[in-house]
């Protein structure tokens, strides 16, 4: 089994766990992290699996980078990582590249 290469950011990510913050002066958007470790596989590499996403005052998903499940179209033939972010109306691939990353790419969606 494929060891995840040390990513010094992750801890970071990881403390985030359960955490759960609301992101606006009016009190509409809040986000919340869930993290913990996996073991390493061919669907998740980096030995993670996580969800990270942006809700409305309703509790509508608006924005999330997750790797719950793989994204849509990808087939066992076409085997690939699970990481995928979702938009208001679409759910695209993500590329995975370090911890540090995935929060950077994750608060410029919510901005």
């Amino acid at each position: 089994m494929a060891v995840a290469p040390h990513d010094p950011s992750l801890d970071d990510l990881l403390f985030l766990d359960g955490q759960v913050l609301v992101v606006d002066p009016a009190g509409k958007y809040w986000v919340r992290f869930v993290v913990r470790r996996v073991p390493a596989t061919p669907d998740r590499p980096h030995g993670l699996g996580y969800s990270l996403t942006l809700h409305d005052a309703a509790g509508a998903r608006l924005v999330g980078f997750d790797n719950a499940h793989p994204p849509p179209g990808r087939t066992r033939k076409k085997r690939a990582t699970r990481d995928h972010r979702h938009g208001p109306r679409t759910i695209r691939p993500y590329e995975y590249r370090s911890a540090a990353d995935l929060l950077a790419d994750f608060w410029t969606e919510v901005d």
